[in-house]
């Protein structure tokens, strides 16, 4: 089943330090369960309740790849680069 997108995303522009953001809502107005993640180049990400910093051994995301994970209640999400900076994209994946 293909993942369905309807509301805007987010975009964190990374660099050495963490950079943090609200997780963005579902076209229902609600934190989603699931959010797709994408970069323009390599970087790092952590979810979690309230505002974040990402490190270097958090989850990694790679250009030309995408995470798809559960949010679990949680309403941040925070980025780092890994070796430049870049963006991070956040889609809300809508509940099914």
């Amino acid at each position: 089943m293909a993942l369905q997108i309807i509301a805007t995303g987010v975009n964190i522009t990374t660099g050495a330090a963490s950079a943090n953001s609200a997780i963005p809502l579902s076209s229902a107005g609600v934190v989603p369960r699931f959010v797709r993640i994408t970069a323009s180049v390599s970087a790092c990400v952590r979810i979690g309740t309230g505002v974040q910093t990402a490190v270097a051994t958090d989850a990694v995301v790679q250009p030309g790849e995408a995470l798809t994970i559960a949010t679990l209640g949680c309403n941040n999400i925070a980025a780092i680069q890994q070796s430049a900076a870049g963006v991070v994209q956040v889609s809300p994946v809508e509940d099914i």
